[in-house]
């Protein structure tokens, strides 16, 4: 399974069907190595920005539209962004402030013991979720000490939450690839490494019918292309 433009799968939304999008956030300024809160304050680039207009304007106008993001401010600031782009093409007023709901949950969903994953930061972020995910994979759960949750059972609660909170036709949830990548890892069996990576602006789609019964997974990319490849 690769990763579908967004243009294309906005096009196939059926007028009954509703849209929850768990996405991360556009591209961000250069995060240093030695940075002491790993980034927390780093914000968009002008083409993140950008980038989150676009994917705000291929959003059908037709229906309501929901914003929730991780308190982190690019993630907050891409939400706003697709909220902008998307009224922009409904040819109203842009909102001065966006209205975007900040959970919590958004920016740590995945983190069972904070102390540990602030090692795993330290040790090497790709290699720290790429090596959890692959005892997972091999059903070798590592116990409550360690930096994650359980891969499934948190992979299905963030869905739920996101079906729980999502009240809009189109629901859009700004996070981080972080959590971003277990989901996709979980419910649509994508590969990752540190090497290969997912892009800015990526993620996936859960459509439903009107009553919030999934239908498909979807991942979704709102740039060309949605791997990152690193040597």
């Amino acid at each position: 399974m690769d990763f579908v433009l967004a243009p294309e799968f906005f096009s196939a939304i059926a007028s009954d069907e509703r849209v929850f999008l768990l996405i991360r956030h556009g591209e961000r300024r250069h995060i240093t190595p030695d940075d002491p809160d790993f980034g927390a304050h780093v914000g968009l680039t002008d083409r993140g920005r950008e980038q989150a207009l676009a994917l705000g304007r291929c959003i059908p106008v037709e229906g309501g539209m929901s914003l929730f993001s991780s308190p982190v401010g690019r993630c907050m600031e891409t939400a706003g962004f697709i909220e902008r782009g998307r009224t922009a093409a409904l040819g109203i007023r842009v909102p001065k402030e966006p209205v975007v709901e900040p959970l919590d949950c958004l920016a740590e969903y995945f983190v069972q013991n904070y102390d540990e994953y602030l090692n795993v930061l330290r040790a090497g972020f790709y290699e720290g979720i790429c090596e959890w995910l692959a005892s997972e994979a091999a059903g070798k759960p590592r116990g409550d000490k360690e930096a994650f949750a359980p891969l499934s059972a948190r992979s299905e609660e963030m869905l739920s939450m996101m079906l729980e909170k999502g009240n809009a036709r189109f629901n859009i949830f700004a996070t981080h690839d972080a959590w971003v990548v277990p989901c996709l890892t979980h419910f649509c069996k994508m590969c990752f490494t540190p090497q290969r990576w997912m892009n800015y602006l990526t993620g996936m789609a859960v459509v439903t019918d009107s009553h919030k019964a999934v239908r498909r997974i979807v991942p979704v990319t709102a740039l060309e292309n949605g791997w990152l490849e690193f040597t």
